[in-house]
């Protein structure tokens, strides 16, 4: 799948699942994201388990899905589904400069809503931003028309 079709499913997203590691245990979680650049952001607290697994280990992978439904069939094994998803592979970091904390939660805020948000000071010292330098990605899709 083309970049600007992968780019497209990430813009109609709102969930990105990010899949980090927790010893030789792997751990996904489901977050609020931005895009932009071939890069992701996600926002949380400043002690949570995320930001904490990514200083141990900056490799991650990151999925996203839309459009998912089934598509019965009589015979349930010929059940098929109907998708659109894109899985990557990334380097994380915890952003520390307070300027670009500001401009990752405005691309996370722009994700999901028009306008220019605004952050106060407190809630910037307050929000732990990850973010992922894309690596790798790729998209996949069916029951859609191949572009």
């Amino acid at each position: 799948m083309e970049k600007e079709n992968i780019e497209a499913i990430i813009r109609k997203a709102s969930v990105c699942r990010l899949g980090m590691l927790d010893g030789d245990t792997p751990y996904i979680v489901p977050l609020c994201f931005g895009y932009r650049d071939n890069t992701l952001y996600f926002h949380g607290s400043i002690k949570s388990r995320k930001a904490e697994l990514i200083q141990k280990h900056p490799k991650v992978c990151f999925e996203f899905d839309i459009l998912a439904e089934p598509v019965p069939a009589p015979d349930p094994c010929n059940w098929d589904m109907r998708y659109q998803s894109v899985v990557g592979f990334g380097h994380a970091s915890v952003v520390e400069s307070t300027e670009e904390k500001r401009r990752a939660l405005e691309i996370i805020a722009t994700q999901y809503a028009k306008g220019s948000p605004s952050f106060s000071e407190p809630k910037l010292k307050a929000t732990a931003v990850i973010k992922v330098v894309i690596e790798t990605m790729t998209g996949k899709q069916s029951g859609f028309d191949q572009k």
